[in-house]
């Protein structure tokens, strides 16, 4: 397993969905997970810092939680099944550990808002390819910044269907 971030929430013009890009912590890796628009929304108001007067169900989920004495400690994005993607929730309650199977999607929404680590197994993240000037030495931040815009005309162009892989 990786631990990966949130890199950004876009959206797939071609069949019309949010897209999650998770990205590997220490790395380039990438994992795009085509997601709903009310966990796009929400993950996309939770990184931009945008605070509501009452509870979205992640947030009531998160409170709910808390009151019976739980905290999220990490999210697991263990596989992909026939298009579908997998993930688990730990959860620690008076010293034990429960895992809870959850789309990958409203796992993300709750790490977030829990600050919990996201982990990914290896096997789901891709590699982009690394650019580098003429020297052949590493990118400099212009050059990350177009990898960046690479990557979001790459996921433009693709299809679900190219990837074989849905958080449904």
């Amino acid at each position: 397993m990786t631990e990966v971030r949130v890199q950004s929430v876009k959206y797939d013009r071609r069949s019309n969905t949010p897209v999650v890009v998770l990205q590997e912590t220490e790395g380039d890796r990438v994992l795009p997970i085509w997601i709903g628009v009310s966990e796009a929304n929400a993950i996309a108001m939770k990184l931009g810092g945008v605070a509501l007067h009452r509870p979205l169900t992640h947030d009531l989920f998160m409170s709910i939680m808390a009151g019976m004495g739980g905290a999220l400690r990490r999210v697991l994005i263990t596989r992909v099944e026939d298009s579908t993607y997998f993930a688990e929730l730990i959860i620690a309650k008076n010293g034990e550990v429960v895992s809870i199977d959850a789309r990958p999607s409203d796992s993300i929404a709750l790490a977030l808002r829990a600050e919990a680590r996201i982990f990914a197994d290896d096997s789901l993240l891709t590699t982009m390819p690394a650019e580098s000037d003429e020297d052949g030495e590493d990118a400099d931040e212009d050059e990350r910044r177009m990898r960046g815009e690479a990557l979001e005309e790459r996921l433009r162009r693709m299809r679900p269907e190219d990837l074989g892989r849905f958080d449904r």
